[in-house]
C-alpha cells in the first residue's frame, strides 16, 4: 500500500484528525504510590501574587501603557495583592520606566513586594537592579529554561551548563543585594518545568538554594511553572508533592505555582497543586496570559470563598474588577466566565428558574446563615451583583422564572395557577419573537392582559353596597360597569359585596359565574400603594384568572372578576 493510500485510509477511519499515536506522545506520569495530596483540602489562601503587569502585559495585542499600567496596579493594591510583579525592566524602557514610577510613586504600602522579572543574565541583572532602587524588599525572580526540548533544540546545553547558568545568576543577584544594603526577596524559577525531568529540576533548583542560602527570616520563593500545560492536572500535583518532599531546605523554601491554561485545566491544576503543597500562586485576573492564558486568580479565590475559605483577596467588587481588567487590557470578558461573566448568574431555563426561585424564598424564612440555592453556588451580592438578572426569559423560560421577575420587579405574587397560565403567553410570544423578553415588556404583557384589557368589552367603574333590610346576613350590590362603552348598572345580592356583585354580572351576562380561588396583597410599587388582586372564576366552560388593582380591596377584587368576564367573553368569541 502507498503512503498516499494509507494517509487516504487513516482519513476515512478517523475524518478531519491525523493519526495521534503516530504524531504525539503521552506525558509520562509520575512514580509516587504513597502521593497524599488526593486527601487533601484547600483550607487556607495560599501567597497571591499578581503577574497581570508582566506575563499578562506581554500577552497582549496593545500592551499598556502608563496610565493603563498604573490604574490596574491600583486595582491589585486595593484587592490585597502583597506581591505584583510590575515587569521586565531590563527588557524595555517602558518597563523601567514603570518600576521607577511605582517604587516613586506608587504609593506602595509597607507590607507589598514588587516583583521584577530577570533572565539569567548579567547586563539584565545589572539594569534590574537600578530599577528597583528605593524599594522596599522586592523580589528579584530571575529563571532559565530548564526542559530537555529547550536544552537540546535552544540551547544545545546539557544539564550541567544549564545548572551553570542559573548558579552565576544566582550568585551575581546575592552579591548585588548585599552591595546594595540588603533587604531584597529572591525567586527562582527553573522555567518550563513541567517539561524538564524531576531529577533536574530537582539538581538545578538545590544548587540555587546553595547559592542563595534561604533562612526562616528571607525565604527563597523556588517559582514551579506550568509554562505550557503538559498533562492532566493530577500529573502536576505529582510533581508539586515530589519537589516538596526532596528538595532541599524546605522550611526556608516558599514553593509557588505558575500555571496555565493550555490543555483549560489551569484552576483544577493549582487547586491540586496546592493540595499537594504549595505555598504560593501567580497568576493573572481572569486568566489573561501567552496563548490560552496563565491561571485565573479571581476565580481561585472565589472558588475558596464557596468553600468557607477566606481567600484573602477582596473580590467584592466584581464589577469595577471586570471594568478595569478590560479597560486596561483591552479585552472583552467572556458572558459565560465564571463568576464575573454577564450571564453566570442567569437561569433561562424553565426547571433552573423554578428551582431558583423557590430556593430564594426558601432562604429568606431559613433560620441558617448558610447559602443554599439551587443553580447558584454563590450569593450575587458577595460580589457586588444583583439578583435582578437571576432570571431572564426567553423560549426556554418557566412559569418559576416569569413569576420570580414579576416578584422581585414589581412585587407581584402570581398564584401558581396564573403562574401557568401566563406562562403559555409569554412563551407564545417569545416562540413568535425569537429573543429574550426583558422584564418590563412581561410586567407590560401582563398588565395589558389582566388589568388594563384595551378594547375589553366590560370595564369596572364603581360599586356600593348595604345590607339587606330584611335579612342581614345578605348584602345587597349595586355596581357601575362599561360595556361596549356605555354605562350598565348592574344589582345582586350574596353573603358579602364580591359575591353579591358575582352574581349581578353572571346575571347581566347570562354567565354562571363562581369564584374558585381568591387571593390579594399590598403593591408597593409606584408612587401609590395599592392593593392586587387575583381572582379564578370558574364556569360550564372552565377556569380563568382576572387581576384587578385599586387603591381599595373591595373594587380591586370586583375589578378583577371584571377581568375574570372579559377573558370568558373573549374565549367565547374565538371558539
Amino acid at each position: 500500500m502507498t503512503m498516499d493510500a494509507r494517509s487516504n485510509q487513516n482519513r476515512s477511519a478517523n475524518p478531519g484528525m491525523p493519526d495521534a499515536p503516530a504524531k504525539y506522545r503521552a506525558y509520562p506520569q509520575v512514580n509516587i504510590p504513597d502521593r497524599t495530596w488526593p486527601g487533601k483540602i484547600i483550607d487556607a489562601a495560599p501567597i497571591w501574587c499578581s503577574v497581570d503587569l508582566r506575563d499578562g502585559n506581554q500577552s497582549l495585542v496593545n500592551p499598556m501603557g502608563h496610565d493603563r499600567k498604573a490604574r490596574m496596579f491600583q486595582l491589585l493594591l486595593d484587592m490585597g495583592f502583597k506581591e505584583i510583579e510590575i515587569g521586565f525592566p531590563s527588557a524595555s524602557q517602558t518597563d523601567f520606566d514603570f518600576a521607577r514610577w511605582c517604587v516613586e510613586q506608587g504609593n506602595v504600602p509597607a507590607d507589598v513586594s514588587l516583583q521584577v522579572l530577570v533572565q539569567c543574565r548579567p547586563e539584565l541583572i545589572t539594569r534590574t537592579f537600578e530599577s528597583l532602587e528605593g524599594s522596599i524588599k522586592p523580589i528579584i525572580h530571575f529563571y532559565n529554561s530548564t526542559s530537555e526540548l529547550q536544552r537540546r533544540v535552544v540551547f544545545n546545553k546539557d544539564v550541567a551548563g544549564i545548572k551553570q547558568i542559573a548558579v552565576d545568576a544566582a550568585k551575581m543577584i546575592t552579591d548585588m543585594a548585599e552591595k546594595a544594603g540588603g533587604g531584597y526577596r529572591f525567586q527562582y524559577s527553573p522555567e518550563s518545568f513541567t517539561g524538564t525531568e524531576l531529577d533536574v529540576a530537582l539538581e538545578i533548583c538545590n544548587a540555587v538554594i546553595e547559592e542563595v542560602k534561604p533562612t526562616a527570616d528571607n525565604k527563597l520563593i523556588i517559582n514551579l511553572p506550568s509554562t505550557v500545560e503538559m498533562a492532566t492536572p493530577n500529573v502536576y500535583a505529582d510533581q508539586i508533592e515530589w519537589m516538596c518532599r526532596n528538595i532541599d531546605n524546605r522550611e526556608n523554601i516558599i514553593i509557588s505555582l505558575h500555571p496555565h491554561n493550555d490543555r483549560g485545566t489551569g484552576i483544577a491544576a493549582t487547586e491540586l497543586g496546592l493540595m499537594a503543597g504549595a505555598d504560593r500562586v501567580e497568576g493573572t485576573l481572569f486568566g489573561n496570559g501567552e496563548r490560552t492564558g496563565n491561571v485565573d486568580v479571581v476565580t481561585l479565590a472565589l472558588n475558596m470563598y464557596t468553600q468557607g475559605v477566606d481567600p484573602k483577596l477582596d473580590c467584592t467588587e466584581i464589577e469595577r474588577i471586570k471594568e478595569v481588567y478590560e479597560y486596561s487590557n483591552q479585552m472583552v470578558i467572556p458572558e459565560r466566565h465564571p463568576y464575573v461573566g454577564e450571564l453566570v448568574y442567569t437561569a433561562f431555563s424553565g426547571s433552573h428558574q423554578d428551582a431558583i426561585n423557590k430556593g430564594m424564598k426558601a432562604i429568606k424564612v431559613a433560620n441558617d446563615p448558610h447559602w443554599e440555592v439551587p443553580y447558584l453556588p454563590i450569593d450575587p451580592q458577595d460580589v457586588g451583583r444583583t439578583y435582578e438578572a437571576i432570571i431572564r426569559i426567553n423560549s426556554q423560560s418557566g412559569k418559576g422564572g416569569i413569576a420570580y421577575i414579576l416578584n422581585q420587579d414589581y412585587g407581584l405574587n402570581l398564584p401558581r395557577g396564573l403562574q401557568v397560565e401566563f406562562r403559555e403567553d409569554i412563551q407564545r410570544i417569545t416562540d413568535e419573537e425569537g429573543k429574550e423578553l426583558p422584564s418590563k415588556a412581561i410586567y407590560e404583557r401582563f398588565l395589558e392582559r389582566y388589568v388594563e384589557q384595551p378594547g375589553a368589552r366590560l370595564q369596572f367603574v364603581e360599586h356600593h353596597s348595604h345590607t339587606d333590610s330584611s335579612n342581614k346576613q345578605v348584602r345587597m350590590v349595586e355596581a357601575e360597569i362599561v360595556d361596549n362603552g356605555e354605562t350598565k348598572r348592574i344589582d345582586g345580592r350574596g353573603t358579602g359585596p364580591i359575591d353579591g356583585f358575582v352574581n349581578a354580572l353572571s346575571s347581566y351576562l347570562g354567565i354562571d359565574m363562581t369564584v374558585a380561588n381568591y387571593s390579594e396583597h399590598s403593591l408597593q410599587h409606584g408612587s401609590n400603594a395599592a392593593a392586587i388582586c387575583y381572582m379564578e372564576m370558574e364556569s360550564p366552560a372552565g377556569k380563568v384568572f382576572g387581576v384587578g388593582i385599586n387603591t381599595n380591596i373591595v373594587a380591586a377584587s370586583l375589578a378583577a372578576v371584571v377581568s375574570a368576564a372579559n377573558r370568558y367573553l373573549e374565549m367565547q368569541a374565538s371558539a
